[in-house]
C-alpha cells in the first residue's frame, strides 16, 4: 500500500490559530504519498494568509481559496474533482491527523473485506490550547463499536467520530459528493455510505479532534439550529433507503429521539414533521 495515492482535503474558515497545525499533520505522515488540497472558505479573520504563507514553501499543495463563504459541503465538493488519491481523507483545519493515521488505514483495509469503504478511529480531543481532555472511547468503549454492515446501528446511534474516517474515493464519487442542502455532511454520509459499503474500525487513537466553544458540532443542538432541519431531511432519506423490518425500527428510535429533542428547542414544526414521519414509517412494508 505504500504506493497508494492519498489525497487530505483540508477545510478552512476563520481558524487562523489552528490551521498550521492541521497542514503540518498532513506532512508529517509516515505514509510517503499524501496529495493536500487546502481549500479556504472566505476566512476573514487572518487565516488566508497564512495559508498562502504555508503554500509558499509547498509548491506542490493544491490551494483553493473561495471568495464566498460556501460552508463545509460545498467547500468540499469544489475540491474533489482535484483530488487524485484512491482514498480521501476530509480534515478540518482545527483537527491534526497523527502521524501514523494513513498508514495504519491503509493496512487495515488490506485484510478487510472487498466491500469494504470506510475506516475509522477513536481520537483524542483537545481544548483550544491542545490540552488534552478525554478520548472518544471514554463515551463509546471499543467493545461497542460495530463494523462492517452499520447501516442500522448509524440509523440509531452516534458513534463515529467523523474527524478519523479514511474513505475510498469510490464511495464518494458513488455518493456524487456531499448533499449540498444539508447544513453539515456527517450522518448523511455515513447512512448512504454505509448502505453500500463496510466500515473498520481500528481502537487506535488516530487524530486529535478539538473542541471550540463556537464550533458547528458546539451550535447543532441550540434553538433553531439548521442541522436540525437538515437531519429531518436525512431521516427521510432513510425511510426510502430502508429494506427490513429491522431498519424500520431503527429510523422508529432516531425518530423519537429527535421529537424529544425537537421539543426542548421548541422546533414545535419539526415535532410535527417527525410525528408524521414515524406515522408513515410505521406504514412501510418490505417484501
Amino acid at each position: 500500500m505504500s504506493t497508494t495515492l492519498v489525497t487530505v482535503i483540508c477545510l478552512c474558515h476563520n481558524q487562523k490559530d489552528y490551521v498550521l497545525d492541521a497542514l503540518q499533520s498532513v506532512l508529517n505522515q509516515t505514509h510517503p504519498r499524501v496529495q493536500l488540497i487546502v481549500v479556504d472558505d472566505a476566512s476573514t479573520d487572518g487565516s488566508k494568509e497564512v495559508i498562502q504563507q504555508f503554500i509558499s514553501n509547498y509548491k506542490e499543495v493544491v490551494h483553493i481559496d473561495l471568495f464566498e463563504n460556501l460552508g463545509s459541503c460545498k467547500a468540499f465538493n469544489r475540491a474533489l474533482p482535484f483530488a487524485n488519491g484512491e482514498y480521501i481523507i476530509d480534515l478540518a483545519a482545527d483537527d491534526v491527523l497523527l502521524p501514523n493515521r494513513i498508514e495504519i488505514g491503509l493496512k487495515d483495509f488490506t485484510k478487510a473485506s472487498p466491500k469494504a469503504g470506510v475506516h475509522f478511529s477513536d481520537a483524542e480531543l483537545i481544548d483550544a490550547a491542545g490540552k488534552h481532555l478525554s478520548y472518544h472511547s471514554n463515551r463509546f468503549p471499543h467493545a461497542g463499536i460495530p463494523q462492517g454492515d452499520i447501516y442500522k446501528e448509524a440509523i440509531q446511534r452516534y458513534f463515529i467520530c467523523s474527524p478519523t474516517m479514511l474513505f475510498k474515493k469510490e464511495v464518494i464519487d458513488s455518493l456524487g459528493g456531499y448533499d449540498e442542502h444539508l447544513s453539515y455532511e456527517d450522518f448523511d454520509f455515513w447512512i448512504r455510505s454505509s448502505r453500500s459499503y463496510e466500515y473498520i474500525y481500528s481502537p487506535e487513537v488516530l487524530v486529535k479532534r478539538r473542541i471550540l466553544k463556537n464550533s458547528l458540532v458546539s451550535k447543532q443542538f441550540t434553538l433553531r439550529s439548521l442541522h436540525q432541519q437538515s437531519t429531518f431531511r436525512i431521516c427521510e432519506k432513510i425511510l426510502t433507503l430502508n429494506k427490513n423490518e429491522q431498519e424500520k425500527k431503527a429510523l422508529h428510535k432516531r425518530i423519537l429521539y429527535e421529537i424529544r429533542l425537537n421539543f426542548r428547542l421548541l422546533n414545535w414544526r419539526l415535532c410535527w414533521q417527525y410525528i408524521r414521519l414515524a406515522f408513515i414509517n410505521k406504514q412501510a412494508t418490505y417484501v
